[in-house]
């Protein structure tokens, strides 16, 4: 199979793989949803609908791929032998989900040979669906998406998280109080991957965070980047847990080096 071949496969089953969990979690929401468990601290929660959720998701894909990999956030690990990963979210914005607040989405990203080729970002409370593939652009509901013009930083939104450990919010909270005068305004959504989709789409001119996975990041992150935005961490480095940065061309080049100089790379 060529690469080209693969790589259509590969989105026509993450697109399903996600329309499915977002039916599953809009439509079979409990109305007395509680949390299942925690992560990295106390109020980092996981639900009962996180857990169904990556398990439609991965006994749907490898179903169809017996021989791939798996990468999820809710314990998902598994090596696989054909060179492709999925690396799955079931619910980002889960604390959002568990509260019934609209920003939540479904985040599936496909890996071959150990760069991301697809990326599916399903968000059911808005009724939309990103996708990107390597080197065929970025996409909202089968429209084509480009980044906005970049502004001046001073006009920028920006969009940005905190962790859930509360030592690390502390050192977020002081990084956005010096950012703040420098930019129009910041937003904090609560779910990465939409962030990260709304820089694509033209709706923030940038993002930031500390703290996040592979999962949070590897769909949000092509969609962004194949919509013509830049994306990294560290001057140099690409997006990690220390600091992914996402922004149009020219924000990207005034926000990236200011973050650093503030120290949004370490707690």
């Amino acid at each position: 199979m060529t690469d080209d071949r693969l790589r259509t496969e590969l989105l026509d089953l993450a697109l399903e793989a996600a329309r499915r969990a977002g039916e599953l979690l809009r439509d079979g929401r409990p109305a007395d949803l509680g949390v299942a468990g925690t992560k990295s601290s106390p109020v980092d929660v996981v639900t009962e609908m996180d857990l169904a959720a990556e398990r439609l998701i991965t006994g749907f894909l490898s179903e169809r791929r017996p021989e791939d990999g798996f990468l999820g956030e809710e314990g998902a690990s598994v090596e696989g032998t054909s060179g492709v990963r999925w690396i799955v979210d079931p619910i980002d914005g889960t604390v959002n989900y568990l509260y019934g607040l609209p920003a939540w989405a479904v985040s599936i990203a496909a890996e071959y040979r150990g760069e991301t080729v697809v990326g599916v970002v399903e968000i059911p409370p808005r009724g939309e669906t990103y996708h990107a593939v390597l080197g065929r652009g970025a996409w909202r509901n089968g429209e084509r998406v480009r980044c906005r013009p970049s502004p001046p930083l001073a006009e920028a939104l920006i969009g940005t998280g905190f962790n859930y450990v509360a030592e690390r919010r502390v050192a977020q909270a002081e990084v956005a109080r010096k950012l703040l005068p420098e930019v129009r305004d910041i937003r904090r959504s609560g779910s990465a991957a939409i962030d990260l989709c709304d820089v694509g789409g033209g709706r923030l001119d940038g993002f930031y965070e500390r703290g996040l996975h592979p999962w949070d990041v590897a769909a949000g992150d092509l969609v962004a980047r194949e919509a013509g935005a830049l994306t990294g961490g560290r001057p140099g480095g690409v997006p990690g847990f220390d600091l992914t940065v996402a922004a149009s061309p020219g924000i990207f080049a005034v926000l990236q080096p200011l973050l650093d100089e503030l120290g949004a790379w370490h707690d």
